[in-house]
């Protein structure tokens, strides 16, 4: 089994050393000599494109024909002339000021591959996680979330804050678990717990939308939360998205691996420094906050329970039937905690 780095920033203290020599076209660093694997950190001098590269038999087959003509990345297969009978993928960010949040992304992408034990599950990997980057830095170029979607990244971001301020919580610990940035099917969830954050504003602040049969299907699980935050939105009165970062990066600011892993996830989901102006003028503000425990007979729709060929399936509930499965804020985070 192989330890993972412990360096949260060993990549991007290879493209420092690199730059610093100054020569002249693309050049490599082997990332670690403990690793299995070929896995390099390259930079091209003197465009200074920062990059990541793998070696692989070119026996494996890897296809980057859809990341042609990115405007943030260059995705290339070169051959290896170190190894005989080898290709050389090199991923490169084209834009040296994105390049701390791209030194993460590298970061998480080698130490997710290294625990791996074949060439082709690491290029099945990387390609797979490219795809994810591609979607990533195209919405660079956008003009930031929707309103359903920066709504929604403040609910998640307001637990968030409360996961954080718990007494004896590791914060990295506590940021792995919020998945939502990665469409998973909760927004946060630990190896048997999940809690799902819902945050509405509309003139029904107790109806909830599910979506899927999965949502709110506790099988798998011990425990399954449910945390319901209505809100109101104006122009002028509460906190804004801005804000409400600002606020978790102030508590992070001491813990460097932390505040790059919590960046990271802001870009994961979207969220972009330069887009700040575009969420200046909306605010939110706290109009009612529930737990729930999801179990028994809880109102929803589980997967063993559909007929045959239905899926996908997407429907609403409403909260003031659920009284009796309340829970309070200390019972949900002590659950959590032990697990």
């Amino acid at each position: 089994m192989i330890t993972p780095m412990t360096s949260s920033n060993h990549i991007l203290e290879l493209w420092e050393a690199l730059e610093e020599e100054k020569a002249v076209g693309l050049v490599k660093r082997l990332y670690s000599s403990d690793v299995p694997f070929h896995i390099y950190g390259t930079f091209q001098y003197p465009e200074r494109y920062y990059g990541v590269a793998f070696t692989f038999s070119n026996d494996i087959r890897i296809d980057i024909s859809s990341f042609d003509n990115l405007r943030e990345l260059k995705v290339m297969l070169l051959v290896d002339t170190t190894f005989v009978n080898s290709r050389l993928l090199i991923i490169q960010l084209l834009h040296p000021n994105s390049r701390d949040i791209f030194a993460t992304l590298c970061e998480n992408l080698i130490q997710s591959v290294i625990r791996l034990n074949t060439e082709q599950k690491i290029s099945r990997t990387v390609i797979n996680q490219l795809e994810k980057w591609k979607t990533l830095f195209e919405k660079n170029n956008s003009t930031g979330l929707t309103p359903a979607e920066q709504q929604g990244l403040f609910g998640e971001l307001h637990f968030l804050q409360k996961f954080l301020s718990k007494p004896e919580t590791n914060p990295c610990d506590v940021l792995h678990s919020w998945v939502g940035v990665d469409k998973a099917l909760r927004d946060f969830q630990g190896s048997s717990w999940a809690v799902e954050v819902k945050t509405t504003s509309t003139n029904n602040p107790q109806k909830v939308t599910i979506n899927g049969e999965r949502q709110l299907d506790e099988t798998l699980l011990e425990n399954l939360f449910l945390f319901h935050f209505s809100i109101e939105v104006s122009n002028g009165n509460g906190q804004t998205l801005c804000q409400k970062v600002a606020t978790i990066r102030e508590m992070l600011d001491n813990d460097v691996p932390a505040l790059s892993l919590f960046n990271t996830k802001l870009f994961e989901a979207g969220y972009l420094d330069k887009h700040e102006p575009y969420y200046q003028e909306r605010f939110y503000r706290a109009r009612n906050e529930n737990y729930y425990k999801v179990e028994t007979d809880f109102p929803r729709i589980k997967e063993n329970e559909l007929r045959g060929g239905v899926s996908d399936v997407k429907y609403a509930i409403i909260l003031t039937m659920c009284d009796e499965y309340l829970a309070t804020e200390n019972q949900l985070f002590n659950t959590i905690k032990l697990l």
